[in-house]
């Protein structure tokens, strides 16, 4: 095929402008065999300035290009990103391509500029508010719970956990303090058992003497084991072997603690979760400190009177091996109201909680419990609903003058309705017939095998036949064994029961989840049913 191009003449090359970005040599390049093209300065005249051709306005740069004059109508600034701190300080690339760079640098600095965003800036409107310290601009709530409320040192005296100081308790501590040193101090055996309701200061009472006696116990080692965290009974035997470093197993525990060595106080909280089927673990643990030559002094805390009675018969039958008892009785309404007095002296709070309210609620939890921790739970919640109602009106009303709220009567009674709330009567305030007969006769007749069983948990089938013979005796109409089972069902939604299903219906577990002196007093009222809890279990 024929070349196009001429052998000996040049081909004649426009200058055109080049981008400084551009990698291409501004030097024409030359063929192959061919001389090389003039140089401008040996053109003519009138071939000095090489043909110019027409740019695109993005290509064209200095006054060709009108959108670079300073005269140009301004337009919006491009937006700023803040910079990331692990970002490598350096100077950013212009793109002289970019008609926005372009236009920002060659505008005069005569000319008017754009305000700048707060977010250019690097700062919010929230955060100049704040630097420049102008609280009208802060949302009430925000300010509302900034603020440090005057009701948490009250909140936090009143705790559930160990006190600095046990009111109404000197007698028991002076018994404890008196076994410790009858028996660890002078490395002879010994075993206490201490039982009381829940909240009644057992192992406060007891944490409160071992602190005391911290420097007299130094030379008896030491171990406390709360069992509710056992998984099970046989359990406590590794534990005990790997705080004392003992061999493993009842046999390396028994030789251990009857070898020479310092004497051994072992403190076991919440003792009867040690129940099993034969209960030879409660019974090895209270052998151990009346074996020959032994160094343990052993305390057992549980909240059933009569364990060692009613679980340990075998004990009775060796009077040597039975443990020193101490009970701790509930408390009364006059310690309950001292004790929460103190705390709030402790507070310099006294002024928060009405007289009349500290004793309404310790008059009603003296008369169901005696439990100290309830009656500091319910002045707690009381005092949170005050703050509750405190917020709400200052959120409603933020520019209204606040009022300083106390703990009154209304307060604490409401808190008492939510937790010993009268279940068993009617939701409506009716005559009762929201809560029908027969569920009424399964609760007497469990809460009558409550009170003559060992245990406190009763089969569904054990519950139909007591159930049975009573409406039998009563001449009343019995439900069947499935029909049981959906009426504990709705027992136990209304919160009375609580069901332990099976696999077979009547296999099923049921327990009164509320204290029997008030079921007592819902069902007493009745003539029918009080009859019936005065009689007895039907024969």
């Amino acid at each position: 095929m024929p070349s196009t191009r001429s052998s000996g003449r040049a081909q004649p090359t426009l200058d055109f402008p080049r981008r400084k970005s551009c990698r291409v040599s501004s030097r024409p390049k030359t063929q192959t065999g061919a001389s090389p093209a003039p140089s401008p300065a040996k053109l003519p005249a009138a071939q000095t300035t090489p043909p110019r051709l027409p740019l695109s306005p993005r290509k064209r740069t200095g006054d060709e290009n009108g959108c670079n004059r300073g005269d140009a109508p301004l337009g919006s600034p491009a937006k700023q990103s803040k910079p990331s701190p692990a970002a490598s300080p350096r100077k950013p690339r212009v793109d002289e391509n970019s008609p926005v760079s372009v236009r920002r640098r060659l505008i005069p600095s005569s000319s008017p500029r754009q305000p700048l965003s707060p977010a250019a800036a690097g700062l919010s409107l929230r955060r100049q508010e704040t630097l420049s310290g102008s609280p009208e601009r802060t949302p009430p709530v925000a300010r509302l719970f900034g603020q440090r409320s005057r009701f948490l040192s009250v909140k936090r005296a009143l705790h559930t956990a160990v006190p600095e100081r046990l009111l109404a308790r000197d007698a028991e501590r002076d018994t404890i303090r008196s076994f410790l040193e009858e028996t660890a101090l002078r490395r002879l055996p010994g075993s206490l058992y201490i039982s009381g309701a829940p909240g009644t200061g057992k192992t406060a009472c007891l944490n409160r003497v071992l602190q005391d006696m911290e420097a007299q116990l130094a030379p008896v080692r030491t171990v406390l084991v709360n069992c509710m965290s056992l998984r099970s009974s046989h359990a406590v035997f590794p534990l005990l072997a790997d705080k004392l470093k003992a061999p493993g197993g009842q046999n390396g525990l028994q030789s251990f603690l009857t070898a020479p060595g310092p004497a051994v106080l072992l403190v076991l909280d919440e003792m009867d979760q040690l129940d099993s089927k034969a209960q030879d673990v409660l019974y090895t643990i209270f052998e151990w400190p009346h074996l020959q030559k032994s160094r343990l002094c052993l305390v057992g805390i549980a909240n059933a009177l009569d364990l060692t009675d009613r679980i340990l018969p075998r004990l009775q039958a060796r009077p040597h091996c039975r443990p020193l008892l101490l009970h701790f009785p509930p408390y009364s309404r006059q310690e309950l109201t001292a004790i929460v007095q103190d705390r709030l002296s402790q507070a310099s709070a006294d002024g928060v909680l009405d007289a009349s309210a500290v004793q309404f609620c310790a008059r009603k939890v003296s008369a169901v419990s005696g439990d100290a921790r309830k009656a500091l739970d319910i002045c707690r919640r009381a005092v949170e609903v005050v703050e509750s109602d405190e917020r709400k009106k200052k959120v409603s009303d933020p520019t209204g003058e606040p009022k300083e709220s106390r703990v009154s009567l209304p307060q604490v009674a409401r808190v008492l309705s939510e937790i010993y709330g009268d279940r068993m009567a009617s939701p409506g305030g009716g005559d009762g017939e929201s809560f029908p007969l027969q569920q009424k006769l399964l609760v007497c007749c469990l809460l009558l095998l409550t009170r003559s069983g060992k245990s406190r948990e009763v089969a569904v089938g054990k519950l139909h036949e007591v159930y049975s013979r009573l409406c039998a005796q009563r001449q009343v109409s019995a439900v069947g064994q499935g029909e049981c089972l959906s009426l504990c069902g709705l027992l136990e939604s209304r919160g009375i029961f609580s069901l332990k299903k099976a696999k077979e219906a009547r296999l099923a577990k049921v327990f009164l989840k509320i204290e029997e002196k008030d079921i007592e007093n819902a069902l007493k009222d009745r003539a029918l049913l009080g009859s019936i809890l005065a009689a007895g279990l039907p024969s």
